[in-house]
């Protein structure tokens, strides 16, 4: 305007021209893009059945590049089901059938092995439905699913109703610090006599309360012997993948007798060996954090893909030995805690987060509440997490779910996409609009766009077409690419060159028009409409090739983002009813074009597509030579 008014142009139209350009330079689209976009991609999650509670985790979870996960009921089914017992007294039984009801056998020496016919494996299914809260009622179960495999193992015994013969005086309730549940009963034809406990849990736990164990019925002091054959039964199962429990019983807690081991199989849910192969491949590291022992969780890390040659495995006692610092050093190393209780996730995600991590938690007890909190993203499990992790958690996972998860980070990638695809647009835009003007009044031009010209390719750049980039569907192998630093700008210097290369060609290519129709030294509204249109035809184009970053528009599909070609084809006939409509005509001070001036547009304006298009050709293949050389070293060395 300062410039205008000292060539002496009228003071009014620089103004007009002035206060048009600044609404067209201000991107008041992009708050809007960003919300709308945050919110469809939370609505996409609540398909993926996952419930975001706040819009921005969507996009933060891109930049995730640890998980932290529970085994049990995430990365695995959590339908437990008893396949192996071992006796005190050495006698080992195979269990068949799966799932909570009676088909299936106990199996001992080829004898299916069925009441009370042998007495050790029967002390231990009776310490098993006795010392447990669930029930299986018409194959369903109402409980826990690891006292749910207990119930169903008594079952194909035939033994389920030794539970009813005992009246429970006492319970000592599970917790994952102690790792043990005990009662405390007496029999019910036999109240007169000493109350009997039963006690299950995890072996190295059981075992520090025993002082006998069982032998066909005698009870005989337990040697250093026993509890290594133990340890080694223990270990044996639980590197084949199963949960071990170890049952005692006897008169007290300091007292009591050695029954056995049952070991149970906890599947990997389907789909996450390949969701963490992904995940892994582009570069999240995923932690699993188990109440388990070594040998079991390690076991089930493997199956899954977690751990590999060069992987360490720390338990709960450990961490606690650690102060935050130390831990640091040693956790990116650290594929499995095993022996882990709530208390150590806060710990294990402080250490993470000292390091630079953007860290995602899951949890489902109360316990978790703080580590939740303390988490990047906090992840609550649907159905067995409890209100109060829920509350705490800013994702919930409605089926408990690790692909999920996934899901979830692939949105995150493909909402900052979006996000980014429009400031290009919306930039390159906005500074081909500014230097347009500027340039052509600094070299002392008419305005080549009158203020409502202006306006309306503003109403172009924040309006239908641009908002339709924020809705691109998620390209399939964005989950492929590493998480972004969360500090990094949104302006990278590529993103930067792609902008700048868009606004010289738009600005090129409309001076152009410009100066060809000014030949006569005239100013028309033919000059006008041929310039306004170059310039929203440049507009179109440049948002076709904003809609990738890296993917030409043949790869991505013309036609995938139908909002995105409704929105064009809707502003392409809204200029042609502004160049062709009479009343449109005196608002917009334009005339109408002939078919010849349109395709002669249509060539000159696909150009600022034609060099994008060009230009992530060139990107692509020069990422393809570093990707090769770098791998060519690696097989070098």
């Amino acid at each position: 305007m300062l410039v205008g008014c000292l060539q002496g142009k009228n003071i009014i139209d620089m103004f007009t021209i002035g206060v048009s350009l600044a609404v067209a330079a201000i991107p008041e689209g992009l708050p809007i893009v960003v919300t709308v976009t945050l919110a469809l991609g939370v609505m996409r999650m609540v398909k993926k059945r996952a419930i975001v509670k706040k819009l921005p985790i969507v996009e933060t979870l891109g930049c995730c590049n640890v998980i932290c996960s529970d085994k049990t009921g995430t990365l695995t089914k959590n339908e437990m089901t008893v396949t192996q017992i071992f006796t005190s007294d050495g006698q080992h039984a195979e269990v068949t059938g799966v799932g909570y009801n009676r088909f299936g056998d106990v199996m001992s020496n080829g004898d299916v092995i069925h009441g009370l016919c042998n007495l050790s494996l029967s002390k231990i299914v009776e310490a098993g439905c006795v010392c447990n809260d669930a029930e299986i009622r018409n194959n369903t179960l109402m409980g826990k699913p690891t006292e749910g495999a207990l119930i169903a193992l008594s079952m194909k015994m035939g033994l389920e109703g030794l539970r009813h013969d005992y009246i429970r005086r006492a319970e000592y309730p599970f917790s994952s610090e102690q790792k043990w549940m005990a009662v405390k009963c007496v029999h019910r034809k036999q109240q007169d006599k000493p109350e009997i406990c039963f006690m299950k849990g995890a072996y190295e736990q059981v075992i520090r309360y025993c002082t006998m164990y069982n032998s066909k019925g005698l009870i005989l002091p337990l040697t250093p012997q026993q509890r290594e054959l133990y340890h080694q039964e223990k270990a044996y199962m639980g590197s084949a993948g199963l949960r071990v429990l170890a049952l005692a019983s006897g008169p007290e807690l300091g007292q009591l007798t050695f029954l056995g081991l049952v070991g149970m199989i906890d599947p990997p849910r389907t789909g996450v060996k390949e969701a963490v192969s992904s995940l892994i491949g582009s570069g999240v590291a995923i932690k699993m954090i188990t109440g388990d022992s070594q040998e079991t969780a390690v076991a089930i890390a493997n199956r899954l893909g977690l751990y590999s040659k060069g992987s360490q495995s720390v338990s709960g006692e450990e961490v606690d030995t650690l102060d935050i610092q130390q831990l640091s050093h040693i956790v990116p190393k650290v594929a499995v805690f095993y022996r882990a209780s709530p208390r150590h996730k806060l710990k294990i995600i402080k250490s993470l987060q000292n390091i630079g991590s953007v860290v995602a938690m899951t949890g489902d007890g109360v316990n978790d509440a703080v580590a939740l909190k303390a988490a990047d993203i906090g992840v609550a499990m649907g159905q067995t997490g409890t209100d109060v992790c829920k509350e705490a958690a800013d994702m919930i996972l409605v089926e408990d779910d690790f692909q999920t998860i996934m899901s979830a980070i692939e949105e995150g990638k493909g909402i900052y996409n979006n996000i980014k695809n429009f400031v290009r647009f919306q930039l390159s835009t906005s500074i081909a609009a500014l230097t347009l003007i500027s340039l052509a009044t600094l070299m002392n031009f008419p305005n080549p766009l009158n203020a409502m010209q202006i306006l309306w390719i503003n109403i172009i750049m924040d309006g239908p077409p641009a908002q339709s980039l924020g809705v691109e569907p998620v390209d399939k192998d964005i989950i492929q690419k590493p998480p972004r630093n969360v500090k990094d700008s949104i302006l990278t210097k590529g993103l930067i060159v792609k902008i700048l290369m868009s606004s010289i060609i738009i600005v090129c290519g409309t001076l152009f028009v410009f100066w060809r129709e000014l030949r006569d030294n005239d100013i028309t509204p033919r000059d006008t409409t041929m310039t306004f249109t170059c310039f929203v035809f440049f507009d179109m184009f440049n948002a076709l090739s904003s809609r990738s970053q890296t993917k030409s528009v043949l790869e991505i599909g013309l036609c995938s983002n139908k909002t995105f070609c409704c929105a064009v084809l809707g502003s392409i006939m809204g200029q042609l009813l502004v160049i062709y409509f009479p009343p449109l005509q005196k608002v917009f001070q334009t005339e109408s074009l002939s078919i010849k001036d349109l395709l002669f547009l249509m060539v000159l304006t696909s150009s600022v597509c034609i060099v994008s298009e060009v230009l992530k050709k060139i990107e692509r293949c020069r990422d393809g030579i570093q990707k090769d050389s770098s791998s060519s070293s690696f097989l070098d060395v």
